[in-house]
């Protein structure tokens, strides 16, 4: 698919999940791929869409003061956590393309009355932000659904100050995937079919610049929580997939969290 029928077709994709939001999220769903009933009742109702595929938060060591930029930022859960952790004196910017998902998001962040927060719309491939402008980037299941990821991975380097961290959840693969399942837009939006090889996926990070790239979490996404997704639901209807087949697909996607760090 060529980059910009890709784009349209996830901004497409994720505007009706936006406006379906409140149907979607899923409190077991979230608590599965990492976050605490605490966080999840720490912000505001329509923040958690349960969108993701870890909680890179909860990884990122951050502290207070510091600037932070989410990728994808969707309805805010990430930010919010990420705006607790800094505090007053910190910054978080949620960067998301699709407009619904910036409306949802800022809905949340008036519902809260935050003040050190802001949503702005734009490509994760070309960053609203100034040079070493974050402390630290970063994004829950969204860089896999780039069509140019290598520019993604150069915007967030950009962005990040000498010393800065990147810290990321993302859908990888151990397999390559099925043509049909890769050509599936169903697929597309469920963060599947533009996943990438593990190692190909790193050693993209380390040519953007980065150094000390680890994969510090992995784990295969549970299976109730892939049959339960709306759109797992919809690619199994359209690739007539068995359960037992669909248990063998699981084993081929793998949820990784990663670091890496901007030389000083």
């Amino acid at each position: 698919m060529r980059e910009e029928k890709v784009r349209k077709m996830v901004r497409k994709g994720y505007a009706e999940v936006a406006k379906k939001a409140s149907c979607c999220s899923s409190v077991e769903t979230s608590e599965k791929i990492g976050y605490s009933r605490d966080e999840l009742e720490s912000v505001p109702e329509g923040a958690d869409m349960s969108l993701g595929c870890g909680n890179p938060v909860a990884l990122a060591s951050l502290k207070e003061g510091e600037t932070v930029i989410d990728l994808g930022s969707g309805g805010g859960l990430d930010c919010f956590l990420a705006a607790s952790r800094v505090g007053a004196k910190g910054k978080v910017i949620g960067v998301d393309m699709t407009p619904e998902m910036i409306d949802k998001a800022r809905e949340n962040l008036r519902k809260s009355k935050r003040k050190n927060m802001e949503f702005r719309l734009g490509e994760i491939e070309n960053l609203p932000a100034a040079d070493n402008t974050a402390d630290i980037v970063i994004s829950n299941c969204v860089i896999n659904l780039s069509p140019n990821k290598k520019r993604v991975f150069e915007e967030a380097f950009r962005v990040l100050k000498p010393g800065g961290r990147l810290m990321v959840s993302d859908i990888v693969l151990l397999k390559e995937l099925p043509e049909e399942l890769k050509k599936s837009v169903q697929a597309y939006l469920g963060c599947v079919a533009g996943a990438m090889m593990k190692d190909r996926y790193l050693k993209m990070v380390e040519n953007a610049g980065f150094k000390d790239v680890k994969v510090i979490n992995e784990k295969h996404m549970p299976i109730e929580v892939n049959i339960n997704d709306p759109t797992a639901k919809a690619i199994m209807k359209k690739a007539d997939l068995t359960m037992e087949k669909a248990e063998k697909f699981a084993n081929q996607v793998t949820s990784i969290a990663v670091c890496a760090a901007k030389p000083k």
